[in-house]
């Protein structure tokens, strides 16, 4: 019984592995990528007044990180533009989120349900992406761990990482969001996806590579959309960082930052402070001084 149902899990994933991403789960990855779009500031004054550098902050959210790869790669960064079919649904996609009359479209797409089933159908698409970037990569450094990591992880969160960039497009310059000293839950887990495959890759994980898409993308999808559905910018990941990054790093991650600016509250405020005491003491001495030169023209 256990054999059977293990021949029937791994044919699962296999049938799984081998679903076609376009068009369907591609023009969900589209529209769940241009919503947080439009989710930008400024965003839709954009797209009234510059249409075509709304455009491309579109295709950057769509393609960004195959661009990122590509960059990585050596190769050139419009190849995946050569895909007709992709670009203009992502076009199509742009276009009706934003100018559809009376915002029928995007309000039909961020239904929470219908967004969920969108969402969920994005989490496959990232997952596959990176595990033929980590294959792309092998197939031109065999040995090449660190490069197969990089590659896999830009393919999972190229957009995100690439977030100042198109800011940039949109005539804004926010170098303190930088993804990278604000991982989100998508980054870090497509990071942590991504030593994963390259460790099924180079055989060192003795699993299959269907296998562990279909484990990886359950995992995915199953955060995500609990993370939609809850409005929640926690990761899951929180808590195990609460227990490793303190005996790694000494701290929890950014947890320097917060009690620097901590101490400095304490520093300038505290009874005990030599910094707060000194321009108390001047403060004295100066209303003093004052005082006597009132009296002497008093007098």
């Amino acid at each position: 019984m256990e054999l059977l149902s293990a021949l029937s899990l791994g044919e699962l994933a296999l049938s799984f592995s081998r679903v076609p991403l376009f068009p369907v789960f591609d023009l969900s990855y589209f529209i769940v990528s241009i919503i947080y779009l439009k989710y930008e500031p400024g965003a839709v004054e954009l797209s009234r007044r510059h249409p075509m550098a709304s455009w491309l902050c579109a295709m950057l959210h769509c393609f960004g990180s195959y661009i990122l790869a590509d960059l990585l790669l050596g190769e050139p960064l419009i190849d995946y533009f050569s895909n007709n079919s992709s670009v203009l649904l992502a076009s199509a996609v742009w276009y009706l989120i934003f100018f559809c009359p009376l915002d029928l479209f995007y309000k039909c797409v961020c239904f929470l349900p219908v967004k969920l089933i969108f969402v969920a159908m994005k989490e496959v698409v990232r997952v596959r992406k990176i595990a033929v970037g980590i294959h792309h990569a092998h197939h031109h450094y065999h040995h090449g761990w660190f490069v197969m990591i990089a590659t896999g992880w830009v393919k999972g969160s190229g957009v995100a990482l690439m977030s100042n960039v198109e800011q940039l497009l949109r005539g804004v310059w926010k170098p303190e969001t930088n993804e990278i000293l604000h991982m989100s839950f998508p980054t870090k887990a497509s990071l942590y996806g991504a030593v994963l495959f390259t460790l099924q890759q180079t055989r060192w994980l003795p699993v299959s590579k269907a296998s562990l898409i279909f484990i990886f993308t359950l995992f995915m999808v199953s955060c995500k959309v609990f993370l939609t559905a809850t409005h929640s910018h926690s990761s899951p990941f929180d808590v195990l960082e609460g227990y490793i990054c303190p005996v790694l790093f000494g701290s929890a991650w950014g947890g320097d930052h917060h009690h620097d600016n901590h101490g400095a509250s304490q520093g300038s405020s505290g009874p005990g402070s030599p910094h707060s005491a000194l321009p108390t003491k001047s403060k004295d001495e100066l209303s003093e001084g004052s005082r006597k030169k009132k009296t002497k023209k008093a007098d």
